[in-house]
Order: structure tokens, then C-alpha cells, then sequence
């Protein structure tokens, strides 16, 4: 199982010490969720502060895009070089396009589903990205609980995968920890988001991260 922590749930004052902290842990990604207030209704960070974490991350960015007008944030971050890039199929008119853009930018595409949104929403876009995210809380905010029909959707969307693109992975994103990871890992998932879990383990980031990684 691969580990992204959520910057989401780093300490703002101190964001450059937790991102360095958590690459030492050994995480695999650092998750940074972009939020504009419209898509969902919080704002989070811009390509200056994420500029910053690239500074000091030892470990590939994973952006997660929750916008309207991708394709402008696309190339906000685009000179980042993130691994990924995921953006939501809720709200992308035209997805093949942006794909294809993302990718001719040197870095990985990914598509993130709504916890209410189908994985076949995406089986005819599976053979041309990289990694599908599938969100197991509703997307704006950190710290929710677990939706629990992920599971099945996880399990649902391993077997497109296998028909289309075995090559692409699944991450999960919302209320990991080690009480479910071993049922995301028996559903197909490949690779976890953790904010709260992370950042709020009083055992520390190295014990949070490890417990994942199974």
C-alpha cells in the first residue's frame, strides 16, 4: 500500500517541518488538495504555497483538484511537476481532452469520483490515465468519517480496471486509518490518502505511516 498524507491537516505555521517530517516517515506521496470555494465549499492553497511544499517534499506531489475550470489549474501547477494530477468527473466537461493535456505536460492523469458518482462513469476513460480516486468522504473538508460504500465501489472499479488498464492503480481518500485499511487493501486499493490520521497520531508520523503500509 502506497501513503499520501494530506497536507490538508499539517500544521500551517510549520508546513515546511511537517512535510519534511512526514518524507522522512516514509511516506510514498504528499496529497495537496486545491480547494476554490465553488467546486466545495472551502479554499485552500494556491501555487505559491504549494511551490514551497515542492521545495521541501523528498517525495512525489499528488494535487488533487477540486475546482471548477481544470484546465486553468492544470496549468497553475503544471511547472510543479507533481506525479499526479486527479481532477473530479463532476465537473469536467470534456475529461479525454484534459487528460490527454495533463499528460503532454509530463505527469501522470488521474480522475476522482464523488463518493455518490459510479465507477463506470469512468470505464471508458480507464485506458488513458494512470490512477483513479475514489473519494470516501465528501470532498471540502478533512477530518470526516468514513463512507463505507467504498468498498464495493473500490471493488467494482478493480474489476474495469483488469478489463481496461491493469496497470492503473486505485487511491482512496477520506477517513483512513488502521481500523479499515485492511479492507481497502482486500477491495483492490492500491494507494490511501490520510490527513487526521497522519498529522493527529500521537504515536507520530513514522508509527501512522507504517500502520498503512500493509
Amino acid at each position: 500500500m502506497l501513503v499520501a498524507p494530506s497536507i490538508l491537516s499539517a500544521d500551517f505555521g510549520n508546513l515546511a517541518r511537517d512535510v519534511e517530517a512526514i518524507c522522512e516517515a516514509g511516506c510514498d506521496l504528499v496529497h495537496v488538495d486545491v480547494m476554490d470555494g465553488h467546486f466545495v465549499p472551502n479554499l485552500t492553497i494556491g501555487p505559491v504555497v504549494v511551490e514551497a511544499v515542492a521545495k521541501v517534499a523528498t517525495k512525489p506531489l499528488d494535487i488533487h483538484l477540486m475546482v471548477e475550470n481544470n484546465t486553468f489549474f492544470v496549468d497553475l501547477f503544471a511547472s510543479l511537476k507533481p506525479e499526479f494530477i486527479s481532477f473530479h468527473i463532476e465537473e469536467e466537461k470534456h475529461p479525454h481532452r484534459l487528460i490527454q493535456k495533463i499528460r503532454s505536460l509530463g505527469i501522470r492523469p488521474a480522475i476522482t469520483l464523488n463518493p455518490h458518482t459510479p465507477p463506470e462513469a469512468v470505464e471508458f476513460l480507464l485506458a488513458d490515465v494512470d490512477m483513479v480516486l475514489l473519494m470516501s468522504v465528501n470532498p471540502g473538508f478533512g477530518g470526516q468519517k468514513f463512507i463505507g460504500n467504498v468498498l464495493q465501489r473500490a471493488k467494482r472499479l478493480k474489476k474495469l480496471i483488469e478489463k481496461y488498464n491493469p496497470d492503473c492503480l486505485i487511491e482512496v481518500d477520506g477517513g483512513v486509518n488502521d481500523q479499515n485499511i485492511h479492507e481497502l487493501k482486500e477491495a483492490g486499493v492500491n494507494v490511501v490518502v490520510a490527513g487526521s490520521y497522519v498529522f493527529g497520531n500521537k504515536e507520530g508520523y513514522k508509527h501512522s505511516i507504517d500502520s498503512l503500509k500493509i
